[in-house]
């Protein structure tokens, strides 16, 4: 068996045109990959989203924060 636990993995995203990087922990790159395959959407399409949903916030956190709480939204909703 495999720890979940392992250090973040830096890869790169275009936004918009725009490249950069994000840096997330394994589970969080299998969890996103997951959902953009549900919505069937590129990985680059749904962090361009969560991206435009950030900028709105009184005080948007950073990218890789944003993508993390996304997620955690998700999976929260999904519960009964």
């Amino acid at each position: 068996m495999t720890t979940p636990y392992h250090p973040p993995v830096k890869r790169s995203v275009e936004i918009a045109g725009h490249k950069t990087s994000i840096s997330l922990e394994p589970v969080f790159w299998d969890l996103l990959k997951h959902a953009a395959a549900c919505e069937g959407v590129p990985v680059n399409a749904l962090v361009a989203r969560i991206d435009a949903e950030r900028l709105e916030a009184d005080t948007p956190p950073g990218l890789a924060g944003a993508v993390r709480v996304w997620l955690a939204t998700v999976v929260l909703k999904a519960q009964p």
